[in-house]
């Protein structure tokens, strides 16, 4: 068997990608594996609350799909710390979560309380956290850019830009869910 030459090599042949808290991985995307804390035909089992079993610098991709809010606090700072230490520098993780002003975050009985706001993200990244005036009493290691987006409720989509981001900041439901994605740097 001839060796193939770099260029010849799928790109993505190599990539770890993660759905982190898949459940029975129905919504799982091509090429990622099925990670959750409960197994399931094709799905691994894994306590993301202990350490991860994954290499540092060693993952590509994360999607985690209403995972952090069913994580307590400082959960939620292992969480972040383990992330940053398995992936890849320069790599992004998706997470989707329900809004804090909407219903959603208060109904599912797994969600932890508080549940996760905007203000949470800026506490990934080291800059941002050596600039406050506080004790971090989490352990936060982690540092991460962000970006936020939202889940929009059905009424507001097709509203010019400016109608919806009034109503996420003043109206309870107008954001459904949170999306963030943070890049290790």
């Amino acid at each position: 068997m001839a060796k193939l030459k770099f260029s010849e090599l799928e790109p993505d042949a190599d990539l770890v990608k993660l759905d982190l808290g898949c459940g029975k991985g129905q919504n799982t995307p091509e090429g990622f594996q099925k990670i959750d804390l409960h197994k399931s035909p094709g799905v691994r089992a894994v306590d993301l609350r202990k350490r991860w079993p994954w290499k540092a610098n060693s993952v590509d991709e994360v999607q985690a799909n209403f995972l952090l809010n069913c994580l307590t606090m400082s959960e939620r700072c292992h969480f972040a710390n383990e992330l940053h230490r398995v992936l890849k520098v320069g790599s992004k993780a998706l997470l989707m979560l329900p809004h804090w002003a909407a219903s959603r975050a208060y109904g599912y009985p797994g969600n932890q309380f508080p549940p996760v706001a905007e203000a949470w993200f800026p506490w990934l990244n080291k800059g941002w956290r050596e600039a406050q005036n506080v004790v971090d009493r989490f352990g936060l290691t982690c540092d991460f850019d962000h970006s936020i987006g939202y889940g929009m409720h059905g009424s507001l989509l097709g509203r010019n830009q400016e109608y919806p981001q009034y109503a996420v900041m003043f109206w309870k439901e107008a954001a459904q869910d949170l999306i963030v994605t943070l890049t290790k740097l």
